[in-house]
């Protein structure tokens, strides 16, 4: 479409308004809008979240610990010790959650053989994945992740003990209480459920579970990592248990030069996918008396650092990662001494546990929410030269109706609630696109309501095109 400059617009701007078309009016537009009351009532659902056991997570991480060190290079043989002794754990554990629910959850253990600078000889990589297939849109999918192996002051070290309680053993006993808890229901889309490998030698077993979704075709909605989540104080003794911080990307890993192009032009870098999950995390967690807040951290990670979120971002799949409000320096990556009168080392008593038991309620509320949700739509702006604004998308499975939603291009989150509909299109006379972002997102039959996808380049959940 060529706009009255004589340029032509980007599909994110041009593109079909459904059967209204471009000569529409937008009075007709108007009328095929249904407006449904914004106070609307779904029925009251069981809260999974107030099932979770602090006393399992804590045992689960002792558990953790006691196989010595689950380094990657270590032991895959030895019953006692090592990564491979680590591994069956979960997976027992696992499958104890699939027999009490009927044998609901899939266990799969998808493998590769790797090397490289922090692996030196080729070794056998694992991860323990469980999955538990939505009742109506299986290949929907959100995952909760985290890494199963530790390591010392010396990433190559296999043999010293390498307790790694709260990396990431905490998210790792996050990641099985989860799925205790939330396989004794039945969601619409699937939860997958990963205990990841090789983390520290290089974020494997992220690329490996990501490659993994791809060949199984999955349409992934959210990842939701979770590295170093069971701590409250940081190096210096400063204490935050109030808050978990949530990293999400700005601009999409996998966007093209032409994508970063209309970006920089038409907006989107605090847009992503990512971005937007994580805005929903937040909202999700200021309703939750008995939670944590978010600190939203507006970057992949943090500085100079890495988790297995990353490589979901790298092929275009949303993914977040949880982690605490303040590290401690001295008890992770470290070799357990004691220099100076300081401690050092990842062991259990470091730990906060009823902390530990927050972030878990805030993943597992999350996960039944988007395992409930319908994928957001993508949604297509066209407000260039003309005093008003429409929107439309193509529907989505699982949708019972729609929310647009607005706000201004400095607003950190989303701000106006503008309208429910039934329909696929909307259009705001008066309204001037230049002046704000738009954003919609989709309500299942009993109400719950997915994170917003915003209508900017590269704004759709899910990877990229193909160019």
């Amino acid at each position: 479409m060529i706009n009255k400059g004589g340029r032509e617009l980007p599909p994110f701007l041009s593109g079909p308004l459904g059967a209204a078309g471009r000569g529409a009016s937008l009075g007709r537009m108007r009328h095929a809008l249904y407006l449904v009351p914004f106070l609307y009532s779904s029925a009251v659902l069981a809260a999974p979240e107030d099932a979770i056991s602090e006393a399992r997570l804590r045992a689960n991480v002792e558990k953790l610990v006691s196989f010595g060190t689950r380094h990657t290079l270590s032991s895959q043989t030895d019953p006692e010790r090592g990564i491979g002794a680590a591994r069956k754990w979960a997976e027992a554990e696992f499958r104890k959650s699939s027999a009490a629910c009927g044998n609901c959850l899939e266990i799969v253990l998808p493998e590769t053989v790797v090397s490289g600078d922090r692996v030196p000889v080729p070794t056998r990589l694992v991860n323990v994945v469980a999955i538990q297939r939505g009742t109506e849109r299986p290949s929907e999918v959100v995952i909760v992740q985290a890494h199963i192996d530790s390591r010392v002051s010396d990433v190559l070290d296999a043999t010293k003990d390498a307790p790694g309680a709260n990396d990431d053993g905490s998210g790792t006993a996050l990641v099985i209480e989860a799925a205790r808890v939330l396989s004794k229901e039945k969601f619409p889309a699937t939860i997958v459920y990963a205990a990841l490998s090789g983390e520290e030698q290089g974020l494997l077993g992220g690329k490996l579970l990501a490659d993994y979704a791809a060949q199984q075709g999955w349409t992934v909605k959210a990842v939701l990592n979770n590295d170093i989540v069971g701590g409250s104080t940081g190096s210096d003794g400063y204490r935050d248990d109030a808050h978990v911080r949530v990293l999400s990307e700005g601009p999409r890993a996998d966007a093209t030069d032409a994508l970063r192009a209309q970006m920089r032009r038409y907006g989107g870098e605090n847009d992503s996918p990512s971005r937007n999950i994580s805005r929903w995390i937040a909202k999700l967690a200021d309703k939750d008396d008995a939670g944590l807040a978010v600190r939203q951290i507006w970057r992949a990670d943090r500085l100079g650092r890495g988790g297995d979120q990353l490589p979901f971002s790298d092929k275009g799949y949303p993914a977040i990662r949880f982690t605490v409000a303040v590290e401690d320096y001295e008890h992770q990556h470290q070799d357990l001494r004691t220099e100076g009168g300081v401690k050092f080392g990842d062991t259990v008593d470091e730990m906060d546990f009823p902390y530990l038991a927050k972030v878990t309620r805030l993943n597992v509320r999350a996960l039944a929410k988007l395992a409930r949700t319908p994928i957001p739509p993508v949604p297509v702006v066209k407000g260039a030269v003309q005093p008003s604004t429409d929107i439309a998308w193509q529907p989505v499975p699982g949708a019972a109706r729609y929310v647009l939603w607005q706000r201004r291009t400095d607003a950190p989150m989303w701000e106006t609630r503008v309208l429910e509909t039934v329909g696929t299109k909307a259009s705001l006379p008066g309204v001037r696109a230049d002046d704000w972002l738009f954003g919609v997102s989709a309500v299942a039959a009993d109400g719950d309501e997915s994170p917003i996808a915003s209508a900017v380049p590269g704004g759709q959940f899910g990877p990229l095109p193909k160019p």
